[in-house]
């Protein structure tokens, strides 16, 4: 007997418009690909959820998509090893890619996700993990060497702040006029020379 309707339609087309929307997000026409990828996200991101957090996202998939999500789950063994090398060839192995393609490919398929699930959820779920799997996720940092480039970064900042405080500083204190007498243009000039001078030197530092 034949049915004029089939039952499991509607569960494959909005499964299909899931996989349609990350694979256009990352530019590709390879339906497989783009379902290993999104397989391998799922999996990665449940691992490393708590049960209720795994189980709200898994609310928001499509039948299809969440039964993926929970293909192979052993709840008892989350969350797995938030180590972001570990995380990543986790990832690269199940979708078939490098560890370096895995960066990028783990934040698209997040930022496709993130249009489909509700407002907000990916970005109030990834906030419990841990600092350096939440950027790779959110797409916020290029790799797990990059804890040293930030750090870096940070600290150039910081001695660029001080270099300019000092140079305010000297600025400030030949503006500033004596109580007995009215303001020292000579004395402002060679303020100006001097922050200008300490701001020349910072700015040719290798």
């Amino acid at each position: 007997m034949s049915h004029p309707r089939d039952p499991f339609a509607p569960a494959v087309h909005s499964a299909n418009v899931w996989l349609r929307h990350v694979a256009d997000a990352m530019a590709t026409d390879d339906r497989a690909f783009a379902y290993r990828a999104t397989r391998a996200w799922l999996h990665i991101v449940r691992d490393r959820l708590e049960l209720h957090a795994a189980a709200h996202l898994s609310a928001q998939l499509p039948e299809l998509l969440r039964g993926a999500f929970f293909e192979g789950w052993v709840p008892g063994r989350t969350p797995a090893s938030s180590d972001v090398n570990t995380m990543l060839a986790e990832f690269a192995c199940a979708a078939g890619v490098t560890d370096d393609e895995a960066v990028g490919l783990m934040w698209i398929v997040t930022d496709a996700f993130r249009d489909l699930c509700s407002p907000g959820l990916l970005d109030h779920l990834f906030f419990r993990l841990p600092a350096d799997l939440n950027r790779i996720l959110l797409g916020t940092s290029p790799g797990p060497n990059d804890e040293d480039t930030v750090e870096n970064r940070l600290t150039d900042l910081g001695d660029r702040l001080q270099t300019l405080a000092e140079a305010v500083a000297v600025l400030a204190h030949g503006l500033e006029s004596r109580p007995d007498s009215g303001p020292d243009s000579a004395r402002t000039a060679a303020a100006a020379q001097e922050a200008h001078r300490i701001l020349l030197a910072a700015h040719a530092e290798p």
